[in-house]
């Protein structure tokens, strides 16, 4: 054992040590009874030769052994004297009945026994030992008066040899099986405390994790606890934890998820048909920690499903998993609006020039819709404005132009600005010169607070007419088509393009 279980054990002996003590003070006062028992005897004729002043005097003496210990068990009920004060208490009543004449022999071997239980060889030794050497006393003190006694001794000697000599071949049995049981009673006890420390620990971990479990479930909306060793799933949040069995062979979603799929929206149902699928979650899962998809709950918006694991055998594959379910509303409105704005013009509020690169590389291998038109634009005169009305008068006519290409192309594809009077539109129609018309008019119709006039210069390349180019081919045909238009302008006007 290491320091830290080594302590702890030490500690569990001297709790057993306090225990035992308060055992060996009941035999002590059960003792008590050895007075009136002897007494008895004698009454019966049994103890011929033992009077009642002696049988008093037992009883007297054991009160106030067990009296003594009593008060030490109070004071010091570790201390390895109590316990030695115990044992030596015992055989002091011993040796004073036998002193008295009352044949004591296997009761001599109780003492030593009565000490195995704690559990420690050097208090098993001292128990032998001082019960050996009040043996000897005892057998040589007694022996005139027992020989006496007996026609089979014609000395005192050899009547105490012949009882010391069993006494001490008893005595060295008792060593060794002694020994023995004190070493296999270490041994089951450690045993024990060690099966007790992995219960207590195995607890431990057990209720932390049930901590953590139930701290979970504080956090998420919904949380299911599944055990696929017994195949079971029981919910977290529910006043009474109670488990459900699951029917690995009929079911394929467990009770929370036949609740939940009635209210995720019909186009997501598919998908989190296929993601609860109880049957395929520890495959899914297997040497991960997570796995978690998006669905839109009708009644309460984005929720997030994930399935998380908790306990997993040697190979990965998940024993014990979490199940939770959690509203993400919040964060994917926020996560919209961060990236619609990273993707939207601040003052005009079209698609900015980031955006119009993605959506343009979505046809860059070549997958292109027939009717698929680009459109390039352009505000003719801004540096005029610019020059003459300010800035201020400038970003009114881009703001004018962003609302003419919105009322006019809004219905058929997005509109995005490029640049400073800078615009595209990616859309799909038949009739792009229509729209081309349409967008043209919205601008001959706008008027201002700076500028009466808008006018825009509008381009644009169609698929169905270039149906060997790239994308990127096509944008260019829809600027060269839109300078076509602006030089039309100019030329109308009579401006020189170059200062303009």
């Amino acid at each position: 054992m290491n320091n830290s279980k080594k302590d702890f054990f030490k500690e569990f002996l001297i709790n057993n040590r306090i225990k035992i003590n308060h055992y060996l003070n009941k035999i002590l006062w059960f003792f008590v009874i050895t007075g009136p028992a002897i007494a008895i005897g004698v009454k019966l004729g049994i103890f011929p030769y033992i009077s009642y002043n002696t049988c008093f005097l037992i009883s007297l003496l054991v009160i106030i052994l067990s009296a003594i210990h009593l008060f030490l068990l109070t004071w010091i009920p570790k201390a390895v004297f109590t316990s030695l004060f115990a044992i030596t208490a015992l055989d002091i009543l011993l040796v004073y009945m036998d002193f008295a004449h009352v044949r004591v022999y296997m009761t001599w071997f109780l003492v030593p026994l009565l000490s195995i239980p704690l559990c420690s060889k050097g208090i098993y030794f001292y128990a032998l030992s001082i019960n050996y050497i009040l043996m000897f006393c005892s057998a040589w003190v007694n022996a005139p008066y027992y020989s006496s006694k007996s026609y089979s001794f014609d000395t005192e000697l050899s009547y105490f040899l012949d009882v010391f000599c069993g006494f001490t071949i008893e005595n060295i049995i008792m060593a060794g099986a002694g020994y023995l049981s004190v070493k296999i009673a270490l041994r089951h006890y450690e045993a024990l405390f060690n099966q007790q420390e992995l219960i207590r620990a195995k607890e431990n971990s057990e209720n932390e994790k049930m901590n953590i479990l139930n701290s979970m479930a504080e956090i998420y909306d919904k949380v299911n606890l599944i055990d696929f060793n017994d195949s079971s799933e029981m919910s977290l949040r529910d006043d009474e934890q109670v488990k459900h069995f699951i029917d690995m062979k009929k079911q394929t979603h467990t009770l929370m998820n036949q609740r939940i799929k009635n209210q995720i929206m019909p186009d997501q149902l598919e998908s989190f048909l296929n993601f609860t699928n109880i049957r395929t979650v520890r495959n899914r899962l297997t040497n991960k920690k997570i796995i978690s998809a998006d669905f839109i709950d009708a009644v309460s918006g984005w929720i997030r499903a994930s399935y998380i694991t908790v306990d997993k055998d040697i190979f990965g594959v998940p024993d014990i998993v979490i199940y939770t379910i959690r509203n993400v509303d919040d964060e994917k409105k926020r996560e919209e609006n961060l990236i619609r704005l990273s993707m939207t013009d601040e003052m005009t509020r079209l698609f900015n020039r980031r955006c119009y690169d993605e959506d343009l590389n979505k046809y860059k291998d070549g997958n292109i819709e027939e009717d698929l038109v680009i459109f390039s634009i352009d505000v003719n005169a801004l540096k005029k404005v610019n020059d003459t009305i300010g800035h201020m008068g400038g970003d009114e006519l881009i703001k004018g132009a962003a609302d003419c290409l919105s009322l006019s192309i809004r219905e058929f594809g997005r509109n995005y600005r490029t640049g400073g009077d800078e615009f595209m539109a990616i859309v799909h129609t038949l009739d792009p010169e229509k729209i081309r018309e349409q967008i043209i008019k919205k601008a001959s119709e706008w008027h201002g607070i700076y500028s009466d006039e808008l006018s825009l210069s509008v381009g644009y390349a169609t698929y169905k007419d270039h149906k060997d180019t790239s994308i990127f081919e096509l944008e260019r045909l829809a600027d060269v088509d839109m300078y076509s238009e602006k030089r039309k302008y100019y030329k109308s006007k009579g401006i020189d393009r170059r200062s303009h």
